[in-house]
């Protein structure tokens, strides 16, 4: 059984999400939030395996109360409900930790199927789409100090030479097909290295380690 718990300012749309999560033998809701010092609070208390963010709420918004839950160690993810795919909201919620987002006119199969992909540990956006949104807002970077700053991050430190040329092209959206292809190898001996790639660098899943090949320059901006 996967627990949800929904945060959103709007009444409707949170009977919305309950009713259409409910209906499904897989999933319960553990839990509503109006706001996100509300989301924040009820994840410490119920620890759901996922939280469907709503962006724009009062007092605490999405955007931080994705970050404070991250950076509280909890083993919940985040998945983002955003008005469109490609905007700041998504990019600053990804961010944050978020380990992924939805439109708001998604379709309810969309929303379920996202919903357990991340409970699963996957990320509901392909690399390639974030690949296009860090390039959207990428001026929001820090700047880079040095000419290669990657060198100096323990993370990247901590990989070998075939992991971090693949890192590098996980920043560039390359799916593990793609990586098997062009590099010539066996797909499983891809998905291995992506395996350890994410857990020697700390990222939850695929798509913090597409901001982690940005943030440290070892993928450029197109």
């Amino acid at each position: 059984m996967t627990t949800v718990l929904i945060a959103d300012d709007q009444a409707m749309q949170r009977f919305g999400f309950r009713m259409l999560l409910e209906s499904q033998d897989d999933l319960t809701v553990v839990g509503e939030a109006a706001d996100g010092a509300e989301a924040v609070a009820l994840t410490a208390r119920h620890h759901p395996d996922v939280v469907l963010m709503d962006i724009r709420m009062p007092g605490l918004d999405g955007i931080e109360a994705t970050r404070r839950i991250i950076t509280s160690g909890a083993r919940t993810r985040v998945l983002i409900v955003t008005t469109f795919d490609l905007d700041e909201y998504a990019y600053e919620g990804l961010r944050a930790g978020a380990s992924g987002f939805l439109v708001k006119d998604a379709l309810p199969e969309e929303l379920l199927s996202g919903i357990r992909a991340v409970a699963s540990g996957d990320a509901v956006v392909a690399p390639s789409l974030t690949r296009r949104l860090l390039d959207a807002y990428v001026h929001h970077l820090p700047a880079a100090p040095g000419d290669s700053p990657a060198s100096g991050d323990p993370r990247i430190a901590a990989l070998t030479e075939r992991e971090r040329e693949i890192l590098t092209v996980i920043g560039q959206g390359w799916t593990n097909n793609e990586i098997a292809t062009r590099l010539f190898l066996a797909e499983s001996t891809v998905k291995t290295h992506v395996t350890r790639i994410l857990a020697k660098t700390g990222s939850r899943d695929r798509v913090q380690a597409v901001i982690l090949a940005y943030d440290t320059r070892l993928t450029n901006p197109r």
